[in-house]
């Protein structure tokens, strides 16, 4: 019997952990719980906390997702993985999801039962992403929907609704331009050398070849006949491939814990004569001066947007822009500055974390078939013995899984008391975020020099080619991570206040950064708020494109992010008018209503009441009128 202070999740936990060892056959493999997205970093596997409840879905999730780490541990090599990698974006996200469904699909043949709790993963995460209300192939990621056939080709079994859903949207474009590849699937799927070649062919197939950069085997003809070898350590006269399958099966089934330690050991060797082989190929053709090409497009939003160098933009942590003494004086600066502002900044942010810490507030659902037993209902079980037991199941809160953007314009127009508000208002919502459990990033844009920097400086240098498109370099800036504790980060919002940091703001591209740092992050909800007093302005880039260049680009990104809803978009305009850009936006006349307008914003989309949610839509024509 389970004494009272001892969690009941305990022995699932234990026994789940047990169980992905075991799987990704590796003895040594630390498995944690955490509220932290789950992954896998070398030895260390991240697993989804579960609860002293074990609710159904907990349990569910924690079992899909162990298995699905377990088996990427056990089929995938990280030195063959980085030696076909991409070098575009959208092509790694192809590679990436295709490995992973191959790695899901050899533990489906290999041990069916893997395949139902991978099922039951997939399924909470697409209805987390609402992939079953996606209508149009444009709101579904072709990297996801590429997975999920690979998958369904793989193993024969059908997606859970939304991930078919996302799946069938794509299919027809899929195997209208990879038919011949796909037909090639079930003879590289336990070849992950193979497989990689596959997938790049895959990849050109659906018309992104200009993100592959080289072919790693291009120098090297031998590579074909050597990677089989280097890849199935228990084939060393170089069987075929059913020949390997039939061998992983049988280890999966008699073999030994010293020889799976010994093939282990192999493979170790072996992955390091890889990684060599890779130096030595990659050396020489480091010295080609035009290679590798900048990914093309520009921008995902839009095909057409130019960039003249994007060598000299930089994506920079606040802290490596001062010494630690001189954020700590400008953050005192900064409190200075104010100090008359706290209290009503402070009453506001105390109003947000009541809001919130209401809803936190247990809420159950009762008369269900499992869960809790509810104790409240036994009564009518012992004046009726006939009537069956009632249970319960606590609701989650709607923000539990959430994370908050705060991307803040660090123009030289918001120089003064709006940057100065736009600091203390962010870090205020920073701390009262981080108490009511919802993750908070904070970042900045300008560029690193006024009238165009190293990049006009080259353009000049070249002949002024005509329309060069983007004409200067970007500066974007990490105040806050959104895993980083504010307390150690306090400071680094004092650097807003340092003289010359502001300059001028490409908001387009900011926009563009902010929304695929989003897209990377776990959490099944994400807010973007952007807060800027105007559009877009460069002075360089304006003096030699069209007057709109820089607008357009920001209304471009603007819809690409509000169709694929992924990301909640909203803005604060400081002194302009932002709602022409954004539809769900507010524009304030005074700086020191900030605060309330970011305090109310917030609270209205955590809100349960749908009402009031709408709200922030109705805000905008309040004030654009």
């Amino acid at each position: 019997m389970t004494k009272p202070s001892e969690n009941p999740a305990d022995p699932f936990k234990k026994a789940l952990a047990d169980a992905a060892r075991t799987m990704a056959q590796d003895r040594d493999l630390t498995v944690s719980y955490s509220v932290d997205p789950a992954g896998l970093s070398g030895a260390q596997m991240r697993l989804p906390q579960v609860s002293r409840r074990m609710t159904r879905d907990e349990v569910l999730l924690a079992r899909g997702t162990a298995d699905a780490l377990a088996l990427h541990r056990r089929y995938h090599d990280d030195t063959t993985h980085a030696r076909y990698l991409p070098q575009g974006q959208m092509a790694r996200e192809l590679y990436e999801a295709m490995e992973t469904a191959r790695c899901e699909a050899m533990g489906a043949r290999v041990m069916p039962g893997t395949a139902g709790n991978i099922d039951a993963k997939i399924s909470q995460e697409a209805d987390r992403k609402g992939y079953a209300q996606i209508t149009q192939s444009a709101d579904a990621p072709l990297s996801t929907a590429a997975g999920y056939l690979i998958r369904h080709l793989a193993t024969g079994r059908d997606l859970p609704p939304g991930a078919q859903n996302v799946m069938e949207l794509w299919r027809g474009f899929i195997e209208e331009q990879a038919a011949g590849t796909l037909d090639n699937l079930d003879g590289v799927l336990d070849n992950q050398a193979a497989f990689a070649k596959f997938a790049r062919q895959m990849i050109s197939d659906l018309g992104y070849g200009d993100q592959l950069g080289d072919d790693p085997d291009q120098d090297d003809p031998s590579s074909d006949e050597n990677e089989p070898t280097e890849e199935d350590q228990d084939s060393p006269d170089s069987q075929g491939q059913d020949d390997d399958s039939t061998e992983e099966t049988d280890a999966e089934a008699d073999q030994s814990q010293d020889e799976q330690d010994s093939a282990q050991a192999e493979a170790s060797l072996d992955e390091m004569g890889d990684l060599q082989e890779v130096d030595e190929t990659d050396m020489p053709e480091a010295d080609a001066p035009l290679e590798p090409p900048p990914p093309a497009p520009s921008s995902a939003a839009d095909p057409n947007y130019q960039i003249y160098c994007k060598e000299f933009d930089e994506e920079i942590d606040a802290h490596d822009l001062a010494d630690p003494a001189e954020l700590e004086r400008l953050r005192d600066y900064l409190d200075q500055q104010l100090d008359p502002l706290k209290g009503a900044v402070s009453r506001l942010a105390n109003k947000l974390q009541r809001r919130l810490q209401a809803q936190q507030n247990r809420s159950w659902e009762f008369d269900l078939e499992e869960g809790v037993l509810d104790a409240g209902r036994l009564a009518r079980v012992v004046a009726n013995p006939t009537t069956p037991l009632s249970f319960k199941i606590e609701k989650d809160t709607e923000f539990r899984d959430t994370v908050v953007t705060l991307l803040i314009d660090n123009s030289g127009s918001m120089r003064g008391r709006p940057i100065s508000i736009a600091a203390i208002c962010a870090d205020v919502l920073a701390r009262t975020l981080e108490r009511c459990q919802v993750k908070v990033e904070i970042l900045g844009f300008t560029t690193r020099a006024w009238k165009g920097g190293q990049s006009r400086e080259r353009w000049l240098a070249q002949g002024r080619p005509q329309a060069p498109g983007r004409l200067n370099d970007l500066r974007h800036i990490v105040y806050k991570s959104a895993d980083a504790p504010w307390r150690r980060v306090r400071d680094n919002l004092g650097l807003m206040m340092k003289e010359g940091l502001l300059k001028e703001n490409i908001d387009g591209e900011a926009l563009e950064w902010a929304h695929q740092r989003m897209l990377a992050r776990r959490e099944a909800r994400k807010i973007l708020m952007v807060i800027s007093d105007g559009a877009p302005v460069d002075d360089s880039t304006l003096s030699v494109n069209p007057a709109n260049f820089l607008e357009k680009h920001l209304r471009d990104v603007i819809a690409m992010v509000e169709r694929r809803k992924m990301v909640e978009l909203l803005a604060i305009g400081i002194g302009h008018d932002v709602t022409r850009y954004y539809s769900r936006a507010v524009t304030i006349t005074d700086v020191e209503q900030l605060a309330g307008a970011m305090t109310e914003q917030l609270a209205a989309l955590f809100d349960p009441d749908k009402r009031a949610r709408a709200r922030i839509s109705g805000i905008n024509s309040a004030v654009g009128r």
